[in-house]
């Protein structure tokens, strides 16, 4: 049996491991995580033909699912499951067909099982997409640490 992480920054590494072999809708959507740490995280994923509407850009139900990934990743970092409770985002600049997204979740608050987190989307030139914000909760018992062997 594995050794179980030891300090916060294992944890949260450990936790991105287990999330990101079930997270089977990101990965179908392309989205990378890149970075994990405790109340943070950092994801990238590429604008792809299906991923563009009739306008001509990036459907927002995609770039919504991109900040939402990076903000499960950080609300579970600490080691217990948390699910989102609520978000809200604001469609700043439009993304292209080919375009690399870099989306960057930070924990703002935390009291008891809820949670606040800001991700900012942007584009490879720093072009803010979007901002999102998110709030989550958490479900003791469910800990993505301790849910699969």
């Amino acid at each position: 049996m594995e050794n179980p992480p030891t300090g916060p920054e294992q944890l949260a590494t450990r936790t991105a491991e287990i999330m990101r072999d079930g997270d089977r809708a990101s990965r179908a959507a392309g989205v990378d995580v890149v970075a994990v740490t405790p109340g943070r995280a950092t994801a990238t994923m590429t604008v792809r033909p299906e991923q563009v509407n009739g306008h001509g850009v990036c459907h927002g139900g995609y770039l919504f699912l991109f900040a939402d990934t990076a903000m499960a990743y950080a609300s579970n970092s600490h080691g217990v499951s948390a699910l989102a409770s609520g978000a809200d985002i604001a469609f700043l600049r439009p993304a292209r067909e080919g375009d690399v997204l870099t989306a960057e979740a930070v924990e703002r608050a935390a009291s008891g099982r809820s949670g606040l987190y800001d991700v900012t989307v942007r584009a490879a030139d720093g072009t803010v997409v979007a901002e999102f914000r998110g709030r989550t909760r958490q479900v003791p018992g469910l800990s993505p640490v301790t849910a699969r062997p």
